[in-house]
């Protein structure tokens, strides 16, 4: 789900399958309108109808796909047409929030600023948690520099505004989740690529430079102990010193989490096996529960 300003700079990429076959890639959530284009099917065609066309249509793929043993880039499309049938006949229901009590709109801070988005977007996160839907990612900040977290101008203005925007409707996704019973079965992950320097850019200049060196990130829910906090930068926040974890050790915990063993799972690509953290990353079993 993007933020109104847009979306990250890379674009697709960032909800892309990676090396695995395109029916695992992600499906991309509008910030306005319709969360998803053609979503309603033409109006002469009933459902039953479009069900006997895409039956008679899979017929088809299966029979050329028999031919053709092995192509994932087949089996990729004929599982996007049932994809996109399924999400037809669920989503509208899921990404309407009408349904939703007043008090759980105020619980987000939807219908009031700066928290309406972000609200909107954290709610229908929850909605489709409760229908089963397995991964779920949400931007905060969309475009380039003070359009997202990149404070280069001014750290206060920007994370400010920012973060007016996420705190309560974050604060509320996970109250709501733990009131549904849902939270423990849902690991919630917090961060991005790096964080901030300590010290400003220079003279005159309160923003802050990029930091990959010592930042932080949050989980909660899913296995993970909640209330405390794992490592620890030098005194001037600079550099991560004391149980230092990479990139790699964050994704191996998360798919630990999520019942995976990073090391044993792999997938063959162009003539090796790709496993999911590459040959790096250690599961931090200091914060698991």
């Amino acid at each position: 789900m993007l933020d109104k300003r847009g979306g990250p700079i890379s674009g697709q990429p960032n909800w892309s399958a990676g090396f695995m076959p395109s029916m695992f890639q992600g499906t991309l959530f509008r910030p306005s309108g319709n969360p998803i284009l053609d979503l309603q099917g033409p109006s002469h065609l009933d459902a039953v109808a479009q069900r006997h066309q895409l039956d008679l249509l899979a017929q088809l793929n299966q029979k050329h796909l028999d031919e053709r043993p092995g192509s994932r880039e087949l089996v990729a499309r004929i599982e996007t047409y049932e994809l996109a049938y399924r999400m037809q006949s669920e989503a509208p229901d899921t990404v309407d929030l009408s349904k939703e009590t007043q008090s759980t709109r105020d619980l987000y801070g939807i219908g009031k600023q700066p928290t309406d988005d972000y609200g909107r977007n954290c709610l229908i996160a929850r909605r489709l948690v409760e229908r089963g839907v397995r991964f779920i990612q949400l931007y905060s900040g969309g475009g380039h520099l003070e359009d997202t977290w990149d404070g280069h101008e001014s750290i206060e203005k920007n994370h400010g505004l920012h973060g007016a925007e996420v705190d309560q409707p974050i604060a509320a996704l996970l109250t709501d989740l733990e009131q549904r019973g849902l939270l423990e079965s849902t690991l919630v992950v917090w961060g991005a690529e790096f964080g901030r320097m300590p010290f400003s850019e220079g003279r005159d200049a309160p923003g802050r430079n990029h930091n990959p060196y010592g930042f932080s990130m949050w989980m909660a829910g899913g296995g993970v102990k909640g209330g405390m906090s794992f490592g620890e930068t030098d005194e001037f926040g600079f550099q991560a010193m004391v149980d230092k974890t990479h990139v790699h050790d964050i994704h191996a915990t998360i798919l630990h989490l999520m019942g995976i063993d990073h090391e044993d799972l792999s997938y063959f690509r162009q003539g090796r096996q790709e496993t999911l953290t590459d040959v790096h990353g250690r599961v931090i079993r200091e914060i698991c529960a």
